[in-house]
């Protein structure tokens, strides 16, 4: 059976004759069975005629993925994720899946649309004023569209009226899409009114395992992001609304960040500076070191909320003397989409993309020669590394595309695809028609141009890392 024919999102959709060339293609007798690289419409990667949906384009991030066709503004803080990003977040979500249940973590799925009477419980439904998405049924009940789920999840587990001490901890965790009324969205999928975020929720017999818990949680996001190749910082945070008494954020260090920091130059200590005295400029944990103001993006939180929910929906478990106890809670997010764009907005160039290695979203762009160039021969020669590739190197079976825009110039193609910022473009010439054919390489991640065999792209590439 042939495998499925993927192809990215046609560079020329402005253009009316494309689509039937494409159709066509599709249904020829012989199907590669590798994507063909036709990126995004020049329409979509330039600033729309529209102002109003681009919002503020006042960093790297928003910048580069708009001009590459990976995201277009829907609405203020709303964005189309297009193909090649949503390639990227699903690998990123396969990485805290994986990170997540490595600590016990069970996946499920929460409704967005979540009664009022549960916030109100909880006090909430006041205190997050505007920044609340509020609506109402047919029948007049109030509703949100959940920005956090605290509430939800403790009733959900408050149901559970066999659970046991046995059972825990328990840690329930979900990826979905979450929605805040920012008053002024801006800086693209950094902060938007509707994003991508991973939130768990854990239950536990005791404070101390609570804070065992809320310790495996923290070192598996500093394996995240180390995965990732981030440098990610854990500062002392403080509670805001969420409450609790115990919170950290995870900030990566960059200019455009909006969360300013203070960092300890003689011990480990960093602290949001919400937290800190105004007029504190030495290190309240050594005593000694002096505290340095640095920016950041935050891209996770943790919380421990002691019992702040679930005595307010009890939450309970059966103890070891079989007698009725509330459970310890604590929760922790991580901003998916936002991870993607604040990793493109400190690894990229001002040009080019740069992915974190594991989220690309092909690790390999092959470009054939223009047609009716004096290479074109290697056409045939592109196809077959391009079928070869992923059999020869299991890793990358479906992280080869091939750029068929074989009417532009390679120089222009792989301007596209420096600025798409696949981690390894091949480049098939007239190098791969001599007797000892030899391949372009170029390493986007170190900025080198290699020159190679086809054993020597192999073991080049057989190093590739992907999820």
């Amino acid at each position: 059976m042939e495998p499925v024919v993927h192809r990215l999102w046609p560079r020329a959709w402005q253009r009316f004759h494309r689509p039937l060339a494409l159709l066509q293609r599709t249904h020829s007798s012989s199907p590669p069975v590798f994507p063909l690289a036709s990126p995004l419409p020049s329409n979509l990667r330039d600033v729309g005629p529209d102002s109003r949906l681009q919002g503020e384009q006042t960093c790297k991030s928003q910048r580069l993925m708009q001009q590459a066709g990976l995201i277009y503004p829907s609405n203020p803080g709303c964005y189309y994720y297009l193909p090649a990003t949503v390639r990227a977040m699903e690998k990123l979500v396969c990485l805290i899946d994986e990170e997540m249940q490595a600590v016990g973590g069970q996946k499920l799925d929460m409704p967005s649309l979540c009664s009022a009477e549960l916030w109100r419980t909880s006090g909430r439904w006041e205190l997050m004023g505007k920044e609340l998405f509020r609506l109402k049924d047919r029948h007049g009940a109030d509703f949100c569209l959940s920005p956090t789920h605290e509430e939800a999840v403790t009733a959900l587990v408050s149901h559970q009226t066999t659970l046991s001490h046995r059972q825990l901890p328990l840690l329930l965790y979900q990826i979905t899409r979450k929605f805040r009324d920012e008053p002024k969205p801006k800086f693209g999928l950094l902060r938007g009114r509707e994003f991508y975020m991973k939130d768990m929720y854990s239950f536990d017999v005791s404070e101390e395992a609570a804070f065992q818990t809320y310790e495996s949680v923290c070192e598996a996001y500093r394996r995240l992001f180390s995965r990732l190749g981030l440098r990610c910082v854990k500062v002392q945070a403080d509670t805001g609304n969420i409450g609790g008494t115990l919170s950290h954020e995870f900030q990566l260090p960059a200019d455009i960040g909006e969360d300013k920091l203070l960092l300890c130059g003689s011990c480990s200590f960093s602290a949001n500076v919400e937290t800190l005295p105004s007029d504190q400029t030495h290190c309240p944990k050594c005593k000694t070191g002096t505290l340095a103001q640095s920016k950041g993006i935050e891209v996770g939180h943790t919380f421990y909320l002691g019992k702040k929910y679930s005595e307010m929906f009890n939450a309970s478990f059966s103890n070891t003397q079989n007698k009725a106890t509330v459970t310890e809670m604590g929760c922790y997010g991580l901003g998916v989409t936002r991870i993607l764009a604040a990793a493109v907005e400190v690894l990229s160039t001002d040009d080019e993309i740069r992915w974190p290695d594991l989220l690309a979203p092909y690790q390999v762009c092959i470009l054939p020669p223009k047609k009716g160039s004096k290479a074109d021969e290697a056409s045939s020669i592109a196809e077959d590394l391009a079928h070869s590739l992923g059999g020869t190197l299991p890793r990358l079976k479906g992280e080869v595309v091939m750029d068929d825009r074989t009417h532009m110039t390679i120089g222009k193609r792989l301007k596209d695809a420096k600025r798409l910022g696949y981690p390894y473009v091949i480049v098939v010439g007239q190098g791969a028609l001599e007797e000892q054919p030899k391949f372009e390489v170029i390493c986007q991640k170190h900025g080198e141009t290699l020159f190679l065999s086809k054993d020597g792209l192999l073991d080049l590439l057989r190093s590739v890392e992907t999820v």
